[in-house]
């Protein structure tokens, strides 16, 4: 635990400093500077603090700003998200939630309830898997084709008797779920429960997260499925448009 409040200690330094050498380091922690010189280096072996090889200099990484970014992506997102998914909500009476990726899971960042779904369960702060829920499917679909076939090359877990778990029916599902622009779970992770899930895209380009209806397969019934994912579809690209998407 010394270490690491130590290794963000260094971050902040940097941070205040714009750059330092170790022997600064190594005064502000109030440790020998060859400790200092270890936690640089591990933090630079990491890509969160670069070195001034003509000055030995040390200064924030770029490894820094990718992390940072990640955290901007669901703050932004889930901010940006609220108005757009309490809308769809009320007019679907339904639940609606935004997920992003989070390693090889689905989390949920944002939700609203419709007035239907009173007795909803909650599934804000939930990981739910890749490979069975609508979010997840979006997500995984559009993960570059190196990371997308790691994923499938693991042992998928059954939660249903609808659960998807082969590799080729799945992948050809992800297909579908790119050309069509959205994905449908129906009882795959939970026995009643159908979801329909749309991309929410950066100003990039980029899918960064997905934008979901869900509710009890009786009330999300087959005849209703194309104008739920509509309108969903319809959401995801109002989301994306308050991402920077379009412009």
């Amino acid at each position: 635990m010394q270490s690491v409040d130590r290794a963000v200690s260094v971050l902040e330094i940097l941070a205040r400093h714009g750059e330092a050498g170790v022997t600064e380091v190594a005064d502000e922690l109030d440790v020998h500077k060859s400790t200092a010189f270890r936690l640089l280096g591990v933090l630079e072996n990491r890509g969160l603090v670069g070195q001034a090889k003509d000055r030995g200099k040390y200064y924030l990484g770029a490894g820094i700003l990718r992390l940072a970014g990640s955290a901007a992506v669901r703050l932004d997102i889930s901010q940006e998200g609220v108005p757009v998914c309490r809308e769809l909500a009320d007019e679907l009476g339904e639940t609606v939630n935004i997920a992003v990726l989070d390693d090889d899971a689905a989390v949920n960042i944002m939700q609203a309830r419709g007035s239907a779904a009173v007795t909803a369960q909650n599934w804000l702060g939930r990981r739910t898997p890749l490979h069975a829920t609508s979010s997840g499917k979006v997500l995984l679909a559009h993960l570059p084709p190196t990371l997308r076939e790691g994923l499938l090359a693991r042992t998928l877990p059954r939660y249903t008797d609808r659960t998807v778990t082969g590799t080729g029916a799945l992948r050809g599902e992800l297909d579908a779920v790119v050309e069509q622009g959205y994905a449908v779970a129906l009882e795959e992770f939970e026995v009643g429960l159908t979801a329909v899930a749309a991309p929410v895209r950066a100003h990039d380009g980029k899918v960064i997260g997905a934008i979901s209806v869900s509710g009890p397969v009786y009330r999300l019934a087959d005849e209703r499925l194309p104008v739920l994912a509509k309108r969903t579809v319809a959401a995801g690209a109002e989301l994306s448009r308050r991402m920077g998407y379009g412009f």
